[in-house]
């Protein structure tokens, strides 16, 4: 069911963004590794220790590999064991995307992530910006029992979907939560929930930090750059929200 208040979802792709994310003021954090790859299920350390010290929901992506959303009997089985990880640990939901090679969302397996996961929510990320048919998988999420599903509206940026994104968010008629994400920063949140009547928006509020080694291999020709959230971007998008 669609929220009433908006509230802000960070991603984040380390234990130090999600402490950041919170004191920052965000309303729930979805946890992943490796940002180079678009993000990937954390690893047992991360979850565990993320869940002592996070007071806000989290969510954790169950993405076994990076690249496409059409995955093997083995790597089902691996996202299979992880959702039972994360509820063991106690998180409040998980992240998901399983499409078949047609690009139809994979109805049979994503049913049964959704069961295995229960009473946790399950969220379908944005393998639905690469599905066949965006109203068609709507209704097939709806199925499913997913709780949101997470869209730029078939576009690299949310901003340029947003037309789509209203009208999945219409033809949702609170049945379940139609959340943007991609590219949404404190300069175009306020108006792009008041153009698409979102009531959740997700926001990785990214920056790239340089490395505090003194001493680097110049031969390496490395930067060694981490990719962190930026407490004052999230600190921005949370007032532009509650305007």
């Amino acid at each position: 069911m669609q929220k009433k208040q908006p509230m802000l979802e960070i991603a984040v792709f380390n234990i130090g963004s999600a402490i950041t994310a919170e004191k920052a003021g965000a309303d729930r954090i979805e946890l992943c590794e490796n940002p180079a790859d678009g993000g990937t299920t954390p690893s047992y350390g991360t979850l565990k220790i993320v869940k002592e010290k996070i007071r806000i929901p989290v969510f954790p992506i169950i993405r076994p590999r990076a690249g496409d959303f059409l995955f093997s009997a083995e790597e089902f089985a691996v996202m299979q064991k992880d959702i039972s990880l994360c509820k063991e640990l106690g998180y409040e939901g998980v992240v998901i995307g399983l499409l078949h090679e047609d690009g139809t969302v994979d109805e049979a397996r994503t049913s049964a992530l959704v069961q295995i996961a229960y009473p946790m929510e399950v969220s379908f990320h944005r393998a639905f910006d690469r599905a066949k048919n965006p109203m068609d998988s709507l209704e097939t999420l709806i199925r499913c029992g997913c709780e949101r599903i997470l869209t730029s509206g078939q576009t690299a940026q949310a901003w340029d979907g947003r037309d789509l994104i209203k009208a999945l968010i219409e033809k949702a008629n609170n049945r379940i939560t139609i959340m943007p994400g991609s590219g949404i920063r404190s300069n175009n949140i306020r108006e792009l929930t008041n153009y698409t009547g979102a009531v959740e928006l997700h926001s990785s509020a990214r920056k790239m930090v340089a490395s505090p080694m003194k001493f680097t291999v110049a031969s390496m020709n490395e930067m060694l750059e981490n990719v962190e959230v930026d407490a004052l971007e999230i600190k921005k998008m949370k007032t532009a929200l509650e305007k």
